[in-house]
């Protein structure tokens, strides 16, 4: 009897297309899911008779309550190699193995550039005009060159960020808690002296921080006053980082530019979430990991993740957050 396979949030039916799922398919039968489940009962009602699930990024939490309501579930796969909504001490408990993949840091540099051209260059707005006979030119560009680009964060992420931003010629300075001089030389930036320097004193502001209990709500009402009113935010990373009513009082009242987002409190957004109308907002729907090649890593590993647990020898383990 084959084991059943679950594919969480194929949004777009691609799942099963970028990787080679027949080399299991003698063992395992895969079905994917389209849409997703708004809640943990509708998800333990989806998911009870399956064997493993294979799930993306930190979308879909497994606590140990839902573990607890699996009884068939042996393993997990999780895009990514860090995953905090997974409960490991659960999964153990239970007997779950969890795994992870690989995941390429290029689409989300990618994605924060797309969000920050379009806001500085009204794409949105512009194209739009111009496809509905609306007026020809009614925006004026913010330029690039020269001006300022401040990242909060300074991995692996917010480094290729700020290698494009010193390509386009900006002056590039960034912060984080535990950033050192020597870390901002290597990468060919200034350090900024504090967090309030660094907003008060850029053009752009893209986040590039892991959530944790010291990021949560890092940027509150105080921290987004000090942004010029010329100045754009751009957050690719956690939405949970910034204050998402202080932002979109911001917006609401003029007091930035603009902002691009990716991210948001609740995911997929509600068709009545005010984000869906703010203004000044370019916003996409967490499109950060979503590219082709970053899914043909994700599938293809968690094909490979399946084959070693039917082993017997799992490869990928996550044990810890």
């Amino acid at each position: 009897m084959r084991l059943r396979c679950a594919v969480l949030d194929d949004f777009q039916k691609v799942a099963t297309e970028v990787a080679d799922w027949s080399v299991v398919a003698d063992d395992v039968e895969v079905v994917s899911f389209d849409s997703h489940f708004a809640d943990e009962d509708a998800l333990a009602a989806a998911l009870a008779d399956f064997d493993i699930v294979v799930t993306l990024r930190e979308r879909v939490p497994f606590p140990g309550s839902l573990i607890a309501r699996l009884p068939r579930l042996r393993l997990l796969v999780a895009s990514g190699m860090r995953n905090s909504v997974i409960d490991y001490a659960a999964a153990e408990a239970h007997g779950v193995t969890v795994c992870g993949t690989a995941s390429s840091s290029t689409p989300p540099v990618e994605l924060t550039w797309a969000l920050l051209l379009g806001l500085a260059r009204g794409i949105v707005e512009e194209s739009g005009a111009l496809r509905s006979g609306g007026p020809w030119q009614s925006t004026v560009g913010a330029d690039l060159h020269g001006r300022r680009l401040g990242l909060l964060g300074l991995g692996k992420i917010g480094s290729r960020v700020a290698q494009v931003g010193l390509a386009f010629g900006m002056e590039v300075h960034a912060w984080s808690r535990n950033l050192t001089r020597e870390r901002a030389d290597e990468v060919g930036v200034e350090l900024a002296p504090t967090k309030e320097d660094l907003l008060a004193n850029s053009d752009f502001v893209s986040v590039h921080l892991a959530l944790s209990d010291r990021t949560r709500g890092l940027l509150g009402p105080a921290e987004l006053a000090l942004l010029k009113p010329t100045a754009y935010l751009v957050n690719t990373s956690r939405a949970a980082i910034v204050d998402q009513d202080a932002l979109l009082d911001a917006l609401r009242s003029g007091r930035i530019a603009g902002a691009g987002v990716d991210v948001f409190d609740v995911e997929p957004l509600p068709d009545d979430h005010p984000m869906r109308t703010a203004p000044r907002l370019l916003a996409t729907p967490h499109l950060g990991y979503v590219s082709r090649a970053n899914y043909a890593t994700y599938y293809g590993q968690a094909v490979e993740n399946i084959r070693a647990f039917l082993a017997g020898a799992p490869i990928r383990l996550l044990t810890t957050r």
